[in-house]
């Protein structure tokens, strides 16, 4: 088995009507578990600042046309992701990085970040001996290890360890329309999210799709109402990020545990969430239900799933924190030559079921 080899177009595409464009961007589209990872690998502009969140608040507010004509409608959907590869600032970073989505920026990705671990190592952007790679890789919420293990030149799985994780809240309670008065734990895993088991909504896990993201979005407008989350090095860190709901899997269970996670605007994030994950694994570690060294298996809802292990604990800023192994695989979906021409009236992206101020 050997790498793929990813070559741009030899000449620039020439729309049909010969009107000179406005926008090109290339891309590697890739997946997690299912969750798309959108990785830009030509036509962005260098971004100013100097660090990764200076660079993030340029992309914000410079460039981000850029984004909604990855992410949205017509070369995008409500659902997609995307990554801006950038100059690194850490010292111990080979590579740096931003997420996008259709609503905006995250702070961290694990889906992605695995991506990024196979896409680096097979387009040569960081050298391996063979069997693995090591990196570093600067995102916003900090510097992550990145480990990729590799079968003849081609990258198998890839895990990263995560910056300090850490519980900001334990038992919130969520005023959640129809469901009245539930708790939830709140904990940081690079992203906040506000965490609990459905059975607390009064809805099985196993009940469907739709009645899972019909509820979570009453939990996630609740909890932004209720949760200010403050970031105790970086302001830009400081907001609630995700909603997720789970199964009520004990965490000393073999058996796989479920994970439904809303993030952003409302995404679907059709994997486990890495950073999710890693919030989880915090919890159980710290809450006590699981030792240093445990691993549990998490999936997402297309079936598909993410390993998390407790590597250690530390202090961060006056929080017990822990940081977390998560493993998984990332699979190439194609690559693209995006264009948008200076007189379409819908080149830099809409999306058809979004309020009019996201689209």
């Amino acid at each position: 088995m050997t790498a793929p080899e990813h070559k741009p177009p030899s000449a620039p595409l020439a729309p049909a009507s010969g009107r000179r464009t406005r926008h090109v961007l290339e891309v590697i589209d890739m997946h997690t578990a299912g969750e798309p990872v959108r990785i830009v690998t030509g036509g962005y502009p260098r971004l100013g600042g100097a660090s990764i969140l200076d660079k993030r608040r340029d992309a914000a507010e410079r460039h981000d046309v850029l984004r909604t004509i990855l992410m949205h409608e017509p070369r995008g959907h409500a659902g997609m992701y995307g990554v801006i590869p950038v100059e690194p600032s850490l010292p111990g970073a080979d590579l740096a990085c931003l997420f996008t989505h259709a609503s905006g920026y995250s702070t961290m990705c694990g889906h992605a970040t695995i991506a990024i671990g196979r896409w680096a190592v097979e387009s040569g952007r960081v050298a391996h001996d063979g069997e693995a790679a090591r990196f570093g890789l600067e995102l916003p919420c900090g510097l992550v290890r990145v480990e990729a293990r590799l079968d003849n030149g081609c990258v198998m799985e890839t895990a990263f360890e995560s910056v300090p994780a850490y519980i900001e809240a334990r038992d919130v309670e969520l005023d959640v329309e129809g469901h009245g008065c539930v708790r939830c734990d709140v904990a940081f895993g690079g992203a906040y999210y506000a965490i609990l088991p459905t059975s607390r909504l009064g809805v099985a896990f196993d009940q469907g799709l739709h009645a899972l993201i019909e509820v979570g979005a009453k939990v996630f407008a609740s909890a932004q109402r209720r949760l200010s989350p403050k970031h105790p090095v970086d302001a830009d860190l400081s907001f609630l990020y995700g909603v997720i709901l789970t199964d009520d899997v004990a965490p000393s269970s073999p058996e796989p545990s479920r994970n439904l996670c809303l993030f952003g605007g409302g995404q679907i994030d059709r994997s486990p969430t890495g950073s999710g994950v890693t919030a989880r694994m915090t919890l159980d570690v710290l809450g006590g239900a699981l030792q240093l060294r445990s691993t549990r298996r998490f999936l997402g809802p297309t079936g598909d799933g993410f390993a998390g292990t407790a590597v250690g604990r530390e202090d961060f800023h006056g929080h017990p924190a822990v940081r977390v192994r998560v493993a998984g695989r990332s699979f190439y979906s194609g690559t693209a030559r995006f264009i948008v021409e200076a007189d379409d009236p819908l080149g830099e992206g809409f999306l058809l079921l979004a309020s009019e101020s996201d689209s």
